[in-house]
Parts: structure tokens; C-alpha cells; sequence
């Protein structure tokens, strides 16, 4: 955020920025990217709300989105129940009259709310309709708005605003009906899988932004180095990144893991609890994941570096005397950061999914951790399960794809932007 407001000081990234929100699939790609980013936000600040207590469990704190979501976090069925349903997906041996039968007992957390299917057909459609009145009106609020900002749309520009209304809706909706119905049904042992697919969300983003940030310097200093000087320098970190690209990366990555999961369970004074654990697993797996994915910026960065070293300008700066840190800092680095910013937003996707193929083979982050490869990794054994049992991994699915579609098409619109720069 920081660097975006910075660069709107100047006015050529003003005009880059312009011409990408005009496209009207950027424009909604980047309404659900936020989207995103304020629910991992959300989750990320914590506090003690009503002297930590949250439906009705003793939490020393909790996230605003915890908050928001309570009582899902605490609520527990007994097994798997399938979205929006009144009863449990297993029969169970129930006791009726003196009588035993099988039959599907209720879901405890809709119990209380509703006592038969009429009450909740009633409940769901007023919910979308307060929902869809909610967005309409918030999305009049948008358009008045972009209107005072004398912002024209065009017809086709329209797509944005149609963005915004589904992305409230479908915020509202859900939240509305989580308040007496588990949305995306409930998992093995009974758990929320809305309230898991939602909080896996700041994991995403914390494996996505949290290694870029990490590789960022390694591949920037390294790669404008190699190309600006040359020589010996070159040749020494041409032949680090080249070894370090040699080695599978999954097999180092793995091994580090392993490493770590080592390293906390022979020092337990340094993690006195299993959620500190598995933040420090987490925190490591961006480091792992930082230092091992550099070379692919860091390659291209030389190359870029090799032919603006060459450019009119950047010798004539260097006849006048100018410092090649100088040169570096005002010549160089303007010139690459569109290669960086396309570069590290692709990665961004390549670390989202990176994460959940990890965790689907175990060398991810902890099980205590919420996120979509745990809810895979979870949920492939059900998918053997006849009926089948598809609403775990749907829902880890459709929030994965929409943040990597989201993520892929922006960057589409930052390429397409700096090539007409």
C-alpha cells in the first residue's frame, strides 16, 4: 500500500495506473483482489472483544474477523453435514418410541432456529433479498462516486460496478446465512468449513506477500549487480543462482521444513504453546520459500541490467563521473521496476498454489495452521466416499481460484500498461 501511494507522486506511474483501471477486467480483478486483502486485514488485527470471550470459549484474543464470524470458530457437529442443511450427513441408531431406527440427526447449530424446511426456505430468501437490496444500494454509493471523481463509463466500464454488487452480495449473503446455517456444510469432525475457508484466506496471502517480500532483496541486489558490474561478480553469482537452481527445489524445501519441525520440538521453552509453533513453522516456509525462488528474478533482473548498462544515457552518466550507486538508483531501477512488479505479482500465484500443493504432501505449514492445502490435504480421502463428500474441497477450490484468476489477470493489465509506456 505504502508503495503504491508513493508512486502515485509521480505522474507517469499515475497514467500507468490509470490506463490499467480502465480496463474494466482489471479493474474488477482488482475489487476482488481487495476483497481479499481487507479479509486477511480483518484477521490479522487482534483483540480482546468482550473481555475475550467469543461464543461462549475463553480466548486470550482474537482477530476482528473471528469476531465478526462468532459462534462459527466454537461450534462443532458431530460429523460431516452437506451445505445449508438441516441434518447431519450419517445416519444415526435413534430411539424413537421405544423403537430403534436409523434416521439423520439435526444440526445443533440450526436447531435452535428452525423447525422445518419451510422456516428455512423463508430464512435463506429473506437473506438474499436483504442482501441484494444491501448491495444495490452500496453499489448507487460506488457509482455517485466514481461520478463525483469525474470518472466517465463507458458501457463496457460497467463490468467493474457488476463486480462490486456480486463481490457485496456474495460477503453479505454468506454472512447472513452463517448466523443459522453452516454455508459450505461441515467437515469430519464437524467444523465450519466457511469459517476454515475464510480464515485459510490470510494464510494465502501471508505465504504470497510474506516471500516475495523475502526474495525481493536477494534477487534485486544480486541480479542488478551481476549486470551492472560484470566480471568476477557476475561469475560468482551467475554461479550461486545456477547451483541453487540445479537442486529440486521440493527436495530442498522439503528438507528445510523437516529442519525446522526438528528445531521445535527439541526447543520447546522457545515455543510454549501449538500456536506459536505453527506461526513459526509458517514464518519459516516464506523463508524457505523466499530463498529458494529468487533465481528466477534474479536471472532476469541481470538481463535487464546488461542492456540498460549499454543505453545512451547510462554512459553518459558514467563520463560525467556519476557514482554507479547513483546510477543504479536513479537510472537503473526505474527502468526495471516494471519487470519487478510483473515478475513478483506471477509469483504471488505461484506461491498461492505453491502452498497448497505442500501442504497436500505434508511439507507445508502445521495442521493446527488454517489454510486451503490443509483443507485438501484433508479432504481427498472423502472424495472416495460414496455419496461423495465435496464441499471441503470445493470451498478451498473456489477461494483459491478466484484470488489466483484475480492476481493473474491484473498482472495481465500491468504488462499491457508498461508495454504502451
Amino acid at each position: 500500500m505504502l508503495f503504491f501511494l508513493v508512486s502515485l507522486r509521480h505522474f507517469h506511474a499515475r497514467i500507468i495506473w490509470r490506463r490499467v483501471l480502465r480496463q474494466p477486467i482489471a479493474a474488477s480483478a482488482a475489487i476482488i483482489f481487495i476483497c481479499f486483502l481487507l479479509v486477511g486485514i480483518l484477521d490479522s488485527i487482534h483483540g480482546n472483544w468482550h473481555e475475550g470471550v467469543i461464543g461462549g470459549v475463553q480466548v486470550e484474543q482474537a482477530s476482528i474477523l473471528e469476531h465478526v464470524l462468532a459462534p462459527l470458530g466454537s461450534t462443532y457437529e458431530k460429523t460431516y453435514s452437506a451445505p445449508l442443511a438441516l441434518s447431519l450427513y450419517d445416519k444415526e441408531v435413534v430411539i424413537v418410541n421405544g423403537v430403534l431406527h436409523q434416521d439423520f440427526p439435526p444440526v445443533q447449530y440450526s436447531l435452535h432456529r428452525f423447525a422445518d424446511l419451510h422456516e428455512k426456505n423463508q430464512f435463506i430468501l429473506h437473506t438474499l433479498w436483504k442482501a441484494a437490496l444491501i448491495a444495490s444500494l452500496l453499489t448507487s454509493l460506488f457509482y455517485v462516486l466514481l461520478k463525483g471523481c469525474r470518472i466517465k463509463l463507458t458501457r463496457q466500464q460497467f463490468l467493474p460496478l457488476l463486480t462490486f454488487f456480486m463481490c457485496v452480495f456474495f460477503i453479505l449473503a454468506c454472512y447472513g446465512l452463517s448466523r443459522g446455517l453452516h454455508v459450505f456444510g461441515t467437515g469430519k469432525i464437524g467444523q465450519d468449513i466457511f469459517y476454515y475457508a475464510v480464515k485459510s484466506i490470510r494464510t494465502g496471502l501471508v505465504i504470497g506477500i510474506l516471500t516475495t517480500l523475502f526474495m525481493l532483496p536477494f534477487a534485486i541486489i544480486l541480479g542488478v549487480s551481476a549486470g551492472y558490474f560484470g566480471g568476477k561478480i557476475d561469475d560468482v553469482i551467475q554461479y550461486i543462482y545456477t547451483t541453487l537452481s540445479s537442486i529440486p527445489g521440493v527436495l530442498l524445501i522439503t528438507a528445510s521444513v523437516l529442519s525446522m519441525q526438528t528445531y521445535i520440538a527439541n526447543h520447546p521453552a522457545e515455543f510454549p504453546t501449538l500456536a506459536q509453533s505453527a506461526d513459526a513453522r509458517l514464518l519459516a516456509l516464506c523463508l524457505i520459500l523466499g530463498v529458494t525462488n529468487w533465481t528466477n528474478l534474479c536471472r532476469i533482473l541481470r538481463a535487464e541490467a546488461l542492456k540498460w548498462r549499454e543505453i545512451d544515457f547510462v554512459s553518459a552518466a558514467k563520463v560525467l563521473g556519476t557514482g554507479s550507486w547513483t546510477i543504479l538508483r536513479r537510472h537503473l531501477l526505474p527502468n526495471i521496476l516494471p519487470i519487478i512488479i510483473i515478475t513478483l505479482v506471477l509469483d504471488f500465484s505461484f506461491l498461492v498454489l505453491a502452498e497448497a500443493v505442500l501442504s497436500y504432501v505434508g511439507v507445508g505449514v502445521s495442521p493446527l495452521t488454517m489454510s486451503w492445502g490443509n483443507m485438501i490435504n484433508g479432504a481427498r480421502l472423502e472424495l472416495a466416499r460414496d455419496p461423495i463428500v465435496w464441499w471441503p474441497m470445493g470451498a478451498a477450490f473456489l477461494l483459491m481460484f478466484m484470488l489466483v484468476l484475480a492476481s493473474n489477470l491484473l498482472v495481465d493489465a500491468l504488462r499491457d500498461a508498461f508495454d504502451e509506456q
